[in-house]
């Protein structure tokens, strides 16, 4: 299964199909679709099912949007969640659904914009919310994944450099805490346990050439609960789906359960970018991550 911010499924469409040919995978969560429901069967309703998937949608027009695209079953569909707040109303940052016996959740955490802000404060009420509908799954007993763009760089090995950072969303230790409170309910960071001492980034802002050298951040993740964590055969980031003409902001983060069609090849393959030659103390070219 996989997760990727697309960063607008109108304008990812060819490299999204392209993508869904090249690595087959049973299950993708979909975030930042910016599509209505009706919208987005329209537009790659015909190209999923024949390529043998059902969709299960939560989105609006030209902000946020979530779907969950599924070859192994699609029941139960939800979207959004209890108790979820909104800004000030809903917002579709949310959708789950039963895939192959399995709670799957494609999520779009609020950006938080600055600390203090109204809408941070909004990202973790969010958060606290989110955190008890899980609860209630079960995770410590039952199957389920949740994926998506968290918005939150779990340490600090998850940035390009911690300095680069200070002031600035999605690292602050509130907002870390909330994930960890997440985790807390029987989840597990896959890549992660899979990869625990290396460099691994999912998110590589457009300007200032950040991809290129390698000073990015790692905000999408796949957390398993504990029933399905000892299943993962292989975690990784598909960083050649960020190169070419026209790429989303962000990568897809890819799970193999049970066996590893494509080998356990990686955090970042093809081999990550060098590292910028100078020191990285440079200023970020804007608030990091996506609305």
């Amino acid at each position: 299964m996989a997760t990727w911010n697309v960063n607008s499924a109108k304008q990812r469409m060819p490299r999204l199909l392209s993508w869904l040919d090249q690595r087959q995978p049973d299950v993708v969560c979909l975030q930042e679709t910016k599509l209505a429901d009706d919208a987005f069967r329209a537009l790659l309703g015909d190209e999923l099912a024949g390529r043998g998937y059902a969709v299960a949608l939560h989105g609006e027009p030209r902000w946020n949007g979530v779907a969950i695209l599924s070859r192994a079953g699609l029941d139960d569909v939800t979207g959004g969640f209890a108790g979820e707040p909104g800004f000030p109303g809903p917002e579709a940052r949310a959708v789950a659904a039963t895939c192959g016996g399995i709670r799957v959740y494609s999520l779009y955490v609020p950006n938080g914009r600055q600390p203090d802000s109204d809408h941070y404060r909004y990202k973790l009420a969010w958060l606290a919310a989110l955190r008890d509908a899980v609860r209630a799954e079960n995770p410590a007993e039952a199957g389920v994944l949740v994926c998506g763009d968290m918005n939150i760089a779990p340490a600090d090995a998850d940035v390009f450099d911690p300095a680069a950072f200070i002031g600035q969303t999605h690292v602050t230790p509130p907002e870390r805490a909330a994930l960890t409170s997440l985790e807390a309910t029987g989840l597990h960071d896959v890549v992660r346990m899979r990869w625990p001492d290396k460099r691994v980034f999912s998110y590589w802002d457009y300007r200032a050439g950040m991809f290129h050298t390698d000073r990015g951040m790692r905000i999408d993740l796949i957390l398993a609960s504990d029933p399905v964590a000892p299943r993962v055969r292989a975690a990784w980031v598909d960083r050649e789906a960020r190169k070419g003409t026209g790429p989303s902001d962000h990568a897809p983060v890819i799970v193999d359960l049970d066996d590893a069609p494509d080998g356990d090849i990686g955090p970042v393959v093809p081999p990550p970018s060098a590292r910028s030659a100078g020191p990285a103390r440079a200023r970020l070219p804007q608030a990091p991550g996506s609305q």
